[in-house]
């Protein structure tokens, strides 16, 4: 019971961050609709028992979700993707030859895993944005147009807070 009280309380810090860094980047509404999938039990037993059974993250707060030993997180996190646009892996196209295409990713969502990232750093007591996707961004699988606003946007956040460089529309 504590690891759901304990998953609850973190659940609930990073959408109080998403929302705000949503409300930021002019897009309040994802900021408060932000992972409610992860309010099913499909997704918040597997979670739960994961995230709060032992910590899986390395050094960077990165984890890795392909290789976790874990079935049942393996199939959550597959869930969470799928219903959730602002995961760059939804946008991931598996094709029937074996390749992959990647499509771009709408400005809204593109915002959104801005905030998400920015909201789990602030969540998790690393706020640096700028840094965690420097160390990680050779893992992300993302269009030519998606990555450069995102690599705009998240190397503005140093100087600009306001989100001024990240609200233009397309």
């Amino acid at each position: 019971m504590l690891k759901h009280l304990r998953y609850a309380s973190y659940v609930l810090r990073h959408k109080w961050y998403v929302f705000i860094e949503a409300c930021r980047l002019g897009i309040p509404w994802l900021g408060i609709i932000h992972d409610w999938s992860k309010l099913r039990p499909s997704e918040w037993i597997p979670y739960a028992n994961f995230f709060y059974g032992y910590n899986p993250r390395d050094e960077t707060g990165y984890y890795k979700p392909t290789d976790t030993g874990n079935a049942a997180f393996d199939f959550a996190w597959l869930l969470h993707q799928k219903r959730n646009k602002h995961h760059w892996q939804w946008w991931v196209l598996p094709e029937d030859e074996g390749g992959i295409k990647v499509l771009e990713m709408p400005l809204k969502y593109r915002k959104e895993m801005l905030a998400d990232w920015r909201g789990a750093g602030r969540a998790q007591g690393t706020p640096d944005t700028s840094k965690w996707y420097a160390t990680n961004h050779h893992k992300m699988r993302l269009a030519p147009e998606t990555r450069a606003w995102i690599e705009e946007a998240s190397c503005s956040s140093k100087t600009k807070r306001s989100g001024h460089s990240t609200t233009q529309s397309s």
